[in-house]
């Protein structure tokens, strides 16, 4: 993960801060896709199927699929056509792995601050475009029970069926907010009592050697920019992941995971 080599300082966190104060105003959150999406693969859509913000609509199966899910004991309260494996394969894109199975949804929720009153670790992701690298930190997310993952709305990849195999899951096992202006967001995060720390190659200390306060959000940049000088601005402080060896950067993802195992430490989670 490379960032750029502006001027870097950081703030000393104050535990005190935003405790017992609303923000004063909104960060507004991303609207959904509109129309339905048709979500594809076994893991995907049992995800759905047992997600309760979910709205489903319809089921397209194979008669092989179809005895798969029966075997799983899923609950599937959507109308179920079975269809031929190439009346299936015409509904998705061609490189699609689909297993035979394909469900109508409306897309999730909007979540805005208000629902992580209760979050201790939230996971922002600053302008990340690869919806497979998304996806996979989505999963990487709920295997390490962070609360939420935040996101923009613009450069960066959208609800889509292509996220959600990508996150084999994972997206209907977590809180992903959308917002139109993360740096927003980040402030109103503080005032809300949130620490916020970046990630960044060059911070003056580890995040191991990072002082933690009771609720976190992590952020992370994408792998060419890092996190926008405007939304690390507005966090607490800088923290870089240590990386003794020869090489000193990580797939997004991989930092990610890295960055989310010892916050998970230092939280006592």
């Amino acid at each position: 993960m490379t960032q750029d080599n502006k001027p870097r300082g950081a703030k000393p966190y104050d535990r005190n801060k935003g405790r017992g104060r609303p923000p004063a105003h909104r960060a507004k959150p991303g609207t959904p896709p509109e129309g339905p999406l048709y979500l594809y693969g076994l893991h995907t859509v049992e995800a759905a199927l047992a997600n309760p913000e979910r709205k489903r609509i319809k089921m397209y199966v194979t008669l092989n699929a179809q005895r798969r899910l029966e075997e799983r004991n899923l609950t599937i309260d959507v109308p179920v056509e079975v269809m031929e494996p190439r009346a299936i394969a015409r509904m998705v894109p061609d490189d699609a792995v689909h297993q035979g199975v394909i469900l109508e949804v409306e897309a999730l929720p909007v979540y805005g601050l208000e629902h992580l009153r209760d979050a201790k670790l939230v996971l922002a992701l600053d302008q990340l475009t690869d919806p497979h690298n998304v996806g996979a930190i989505l999963r990487s997310a709920v295997a390490l029970g962070v609360d939420a993952v935040v996101s923009t709305l613009r450069h960066s990849p959208e609800e889509s069926a292509v996220l959600a195999k990508s996150a084999s899951g994972a997206l209907d096992m977590i809180r992903f907010m959308r917002v139109q202006n993360m740096a927003r967001f980040i402030e109103e995060a503080g005032e809300a009592g949130f620490q916020r720390i970046a990630l960044d190659s060059e911070g003056p200390a580890t995040l191991e050697d990072t002082e933690f306060g009771d609720k976190v959000i992590l952020v992370l940049g994408s792998e060419g920019k890092g996190v926008r000088q405007g939304v690390r601005g507005g966090c607490d402080t800088l923290a870089r992941l240590d990386m003794p060896g020869k090489i000193h950067s990580l797939n997004v993802s991989n930092a990610a995971v890295l960055a989310l195992y010892i916050a998970r430490q230092k939280l006592g989670l």
